[in-house]
């Protein structure tokens, strides 16, 4: 997966994936997603981020799952 859109830089935000090196974590976004945000207010909250930022936000974020176990808790 290639994915120019989110960059990690070592320097920058200690080194953790944000959207078009920008200081916007890709964490950020996708938790955002996660609270119930909608993909305009998003884009209102960060003026700078673009709609295909989103996307790619989320690409990214279900490519980090899918490569590594996570430990499930079975309630």
């Amino acid at each position: 997966m290639t994915l120019t859109r989110i960059t990690v830089n070592a320097d920058q935000m200690g080194g953790i994936p944000c959207i078009r090196g920008l200081r916007i974590p890709v964490a950020t976004v996708v938790g955002m997603i996660a609270d119930g945000m909608s993909k305009a207010e998003i884009l209102a909250a960060y003026p700078d981020l673009e709609l295909e930022d989103i996307s790619k936000a989320l690409r990214f974020a279900s490519g980090g799952v899918s490569e590594r176990e996570l430990p499930v808790v079975i309630a």
